[in-house]
C-alpha cells in the first residue's frame, strides 16, 4: 500500500475545544499524506457541522446528544439516539473502511470510536484535559494510543498507551505572532492603552459576560481598552446593552475603547493585541495561552463534565502562570482587582509569561501525527 493513500476518520465536536484540535491533526496528516481520504463524523446540529466544512473537510452527522441536566423529554429519547448513532457509525465505518479512527472528544466520538474498536480498527484518543471523562476511560481500554496534555493520567489510563504530546494548536497560533501595533490597528483601538481581551468561547459564557459588562466603566476609566468576544448566543443582548450604556454616558466616550464581537476568526491578531486575557479554561484555549505566553485570568466553567476546566486552570495556577477566579457573587470585583494588579505591574506580567512558556507545547500536533504514523505503519505494512 502506498503510504499516501490512507483512509482516516476524525471524530470530535460540540465545542471549538474539540473541533479545532481535530482539524489541526487532520491538517498535519493531510500534509504528510496528500492523497489520503479524511472524513469527519460529528453530532447533528452541533457547530462542527458548519465549522469543519469551512476548514475544507467533509463531515457526516450522527443523532447523538448529551444528557440534559434538567428534566427533559430529550433524556428519554437518549437511549434511542445512542442505538441509532451506533448503527449509523457502523454503516459509515463499513463503507469507508478506515485504516485508523481518531477521537478528540465530544458526543460523536464515543459511538464512532467504540464501533471502530469493536470492528478491529485501530483507534487513537486525544485527551485534552487534566481530568479524563468517563467516556474516554471506557474507550481507552481498546485504544492503541492515548495522547495527553497533562501529567498524572496514568491513574485512569493504561500507562503503556499514554504519550505526553500536549494539545494540538492551530497553525495560525504556532506561527509568527504579528506585531501588537498592527493587531491594535486591526481592531481600530488606541496604541497607548493596555488591551484586555475577553474570550467567551464560540457560544459564549453567561456569567463571564455579565461580570465583564458590569466593569466596563471601570475598565475604560482606568485607562484600559477591551476586545470582547461574547459568543453568538449573547451578541445581540450585549450589543443593545452597550448602546444603552453609551447613551447614558455620552460624555465618557466609552464606545471608543470597546470592541464587541460574537466570534473572532483571526486569533493571531487577537492574541497579538492583548496585554491580558480573560477566558474560560477549555483545554485548547489554555494550550494556546501557553504557546502565546499571554498573562491571563481563567474562569473555569462549572457546567462541564468532571469539572475539568478547574483542573486545566489549576495546572497553570500551580506554577503562577495564571490567576483563577471561580464563579461567585462578587466575580466582577474579583476580576477587576486582578486586572488592576496585573496591568499595573510589568514584573507580574513578565513572570506570568515566563511561566506560561515553560508549559507550552507548540510541537503537539506534529507529535500526535507521529503516533498516528507509527500505528498506520505497524498495522498496514
Amino acid at each position: 500500500m502506498e503510504k499516501e493513500s490512507y483512509r482516516i476518520i476524525m471524530s470530535g465536536g460540540g465545542t471549538g475545544g474539540h473541533i479545532f484540535p481535530a482539524v489541526s491533526i487532520a491538517d498535519e496528516l493531510r500534509n504528510r499524506y496528500p492523497s489520503s481520504q479524511i472524513l469527519f463524523v460529528g453530532a447533528e446540529g452541533r457547530m462542527e457541522m458548519t465549522r469543519v466544512p469551512q476548514c475544507g473537510y467533509q463531515i457526516e452527522g450522527l443523532p447523538i446528544a448529551g444528557i440534559q441536566r434538567s428534566l427533559s423529554l430529550s433524556n428519554l429519547l437518549l437511549p434511542f439516539k445512542v442505538i441509532r448513532s451506533l448503527y449509523m457509525a457502523y454503516k459509515i465505518i463499513r463503507r469507508v473502511r478506515p485504516h485508523i479512527v481518531i477521537g478528540t472528544g465530544g458526543y460523536a466520538s464515543a459511538p464512532v470510536l467504540f464501533t471502530a474498536s469493536m470492528m478491529g480498527i485501530p483507534t487513537l484518543i486525544q485527551e485534552q484535559n487534566g481530568f479524563a471523562g468517563l467516556t474516554n476511560k471506557i474507550l481507552a481500554r481498546r485504544a492503541r494510543k492515548i495522547c495527553v496534555a497533562y501529567e498524572g493520567l496514568e491513574k485512569v489510563f493504561p500507562a503503556s498507551k499514554i504519550v505526553h504530546t500536549g494539545n494540538p494548536i492551530r497553525s495560525s497560533i504556532t506561527g509568527t505572532l504579528q506585531p501588537s501595533s498592527e493587531a491594535i490597528k486591526r481592531f481600530d483601538l488606541e496604541g497607548d492603552r493596555k488591551t484586555i481581551v475577553v474570550l467567551g468561547g464560540s457560544l459564549g459564557a453567561r456569567e463571564v459576560n455579565k461580570a465583564i459588562f458590569s466593569i466596563i466603566p471601570h475598565i475604560i476609566e482606568h485607562g484600559y481598552q477591551i476586545i470582547w468576544q461574547c459568543g453568538r448566543l449573547y451578541y445581540e443582548q450585549y450589543k443593545e446593552a452597550l448602546e444603552r450604556l453609551y447613551a447614558s454616558h455620552t460624555s465618557m466616550g466609552y464606545e471608543k475603547y470597546v470592541r464587541l464581537y460574537a466570534f473572532v476568526d483571526d486569533m493571531n491578531a487577537l492574541y497579538a493585541s492583548s496585554d491580558l486575557i480573560i477566558s474560560r479554561a477549555g483545554a485548547s484555549t489554555v494550550s494556546e495561552l501557553c504557546v502565546r505566553a499571554r498573562p491571563c485570568i481563567l474562569i473555569p466553567s462549572p457546567n462541564v463534565a468532571e469539572n475539568h476546566q478547574w483542573h486545566n486552570a489549576m495546572a497553570l495556577v500551580r506554577v503562577s502562570a495564571a490567576r483563577m477566579e471561580e464563579e461567585c457573587e462578587n466575580l466582577s470585583s474579583r476580576i477587576m482587582n486582578d486586572i488592576d494588579e496585573i496591568l499595573s505591574s510589568d514584573d507580574i506580567r513578565e513572570n506570568m509569561s515566563a511561566a506560561l512558556k515553560t508549559l507550552a507545547r507548540p510541537e503537539a500536533t506534529s507529535r500526535i501525527a507521529d503516533e498516528v504514523e507509527i500505528i498506520l505503519e505497524k498495522t498496514h505494512r
